[in-house]
């Protein structure tokens, strides 16, 4: 059996941090991986309404970097964004941060992303209302990614951009040329504007800097940084937006890797795959366990922090104008998607058996809640078959030597966490 990221940590976290003070924000991402479908987080009992199954599944975690339970909320924005699209042509930017600033990202997170985001906003915004290029307002959808294919350091935004927006008369305008906009001319705005926020920041001294550095030492820093070819990437043309949504969709919660690309892990060392862009081929990577848990919680989010924004005919202030827009497209007023349950997803994926009584094929209904870090005995689990993503745990108890037959269902090893809410 293939390993699991919720297994690699639970099984060498509490090493690897027991010699680090690990700020807030990574403890709650790495007690989320371990955590995620557990009975440390309580759950439902699914029942056959004629008694012949019961089925345990266990309460999702839902933290940005838990790759377990994203597929639901990935599944939901996505169909929520697509809702929102206009029907016309749309674009694929990239606006990266170089990695001279990575030192400044890593001790000034909140403030650089609300940033990074500001000025390619600011970028799109600015040039598209010029009247050489659109002479109008597109609709913009960002998304954060802090990492590169191999978890590496590499905060950039993706952003969605719409080939056409709404004059200043409410005109409908479409790209011309074939193309959204000159790329020099947005890298040379888009470093300007960056190097500009930053500089005023470091002047008013609103800036961690990493220890032993200076703010002399990041003047001269930026300075060097005029001169460089700043990172920006305008992609082809797309006849619709919704193929860039889904790759984006992948992004939005998640963490920076499934558990589809862990090939092989150990107290040693962690194997991954990863696609080289350099010649699109697919390529095994090797790390040490400690290595490979560092960069995984080095992406962990800031909380209550939006990775996604929008501006724009997209902004969540705009909808008057947007289904105006949509009307120049003979498109209709944004209605949104209905909300889909785990049900109806299970259904979508073609796993709609997991609903349903094997026996009499009856929808299964909700049963007896479970408390957090319950423990069931071995007599109310003898007519319990675990299923779905019971079946993980089942299979964590076995990975811990236990048997399915005389125990509960697994809590997730809570040491660690017990003795940081101790402290």
């Amino acid at each position: 059996m293939r390993p699991t990221l919720q297994a690699i940590f639970e099984s060498h976290f509490a090493r690897y941090a027991a010699d680090r003070e690990l700020p807030l924000r990574v403890v709650r991402a790495a007690r989320s991986i371990v955590h995620c479908r557990t009975a440390a987080l309580g759950g439902h009992i699914q029942r056959c309404p004629e008694g012949h199954v019961a089925r345990i599944h266990y309460n999702a975690c839902r933290h940005r970097s838990c790759p377990r339970c994203s597929g639901l909320a990935r599944g939901r924005w996505a169909e929520a964004q697509a809702a929102r699209l206009l029907d016309c042509e749309h674009y694929h930017v990239v606006f990266t941060l170089p990695h001279e600033l990575i030192a400044l990202w890593a001790h000034n997170r909140a403030w650089l992303t609300d940033t990074l985001f500001q000025c390619a906003r600011d970028t799109l915004i600015e040039l598209s209302a010029d009247a050489r290029f659109l002479g109008a307002t597109p609709g913009i959808l960002m998304a954060l990614h802090t990492w590169g294919r191999t978890l590496n350091a590499h905060p950039h935004v993706h952003c969605l951009v719409s080939g056409g927006g709404l004059g200043a008369g409410g005109d409908w305008k479409t790209v011309r040329n074939g193309y959204l906009l000159p790329v020099r001319v947005v890298k040379a705005l888009y470093r300007g504007k960056m190097l500009a926020a930053i500089g005023e920041a470091l002047v008013a001294h609103r800036l961690r800097l990493p220890e032993n550095d200076t703010p002399a030492h990041w003047a001269r820093r930026l300075r060097a940084l005029h001169k460089n070819n700043w990172n920006v990437h305008l992609a082809q043309r797309y006849a619709h937006g919704r193929g860039v949504l889904h790759y984006l969709a992948r992004y939005v919660k998640g963490g920076p890797i499934h558990d589809g690309r862990i090939h092989s892990a150990n107290a040693q060392a962690v194997v991954f795959t990863y696609t080289d862009h350099r010649d699109d081929r697919r390529k095994r990577m090797q790390l040490s366990t400690e290595a490979f848990i560092s960069r995984v919680l080095w992406h962990a989010p800031e909380p209550r922090q939006h990775s996604v924004r929008h501006y724009g005919l997209y902004a969540n202030c705009a909808h008057a104008r947007l289904d105006r827009a949509r009307e120049h497209l003979g498109q209709l007023p944004v209605s949104a998607p209905p909300s889909q349950n785990w049900q109806a997803e299970l259904e979508r994926l073609g796993a709609g058996d997991k609903t349903r009584c094997p026996r009499c094929a009856r929808p299964l209904i909700r049963g007896t809640s479970l408390a957090r870090g319950h423990a069931l005995t071995p007599i109310s689990l003898s007519n319990a078959v675990p299923s779905g993503f019971a079946q993980l745990a089942v299979e964590a108890a076995r990975r811990a030597g236990l048997r399915s037959t005389d125990t509960g269902p697994p809590s997730a090893r809570s040491s660690f966490f017990a003795q940081r809410r101790a402290a």
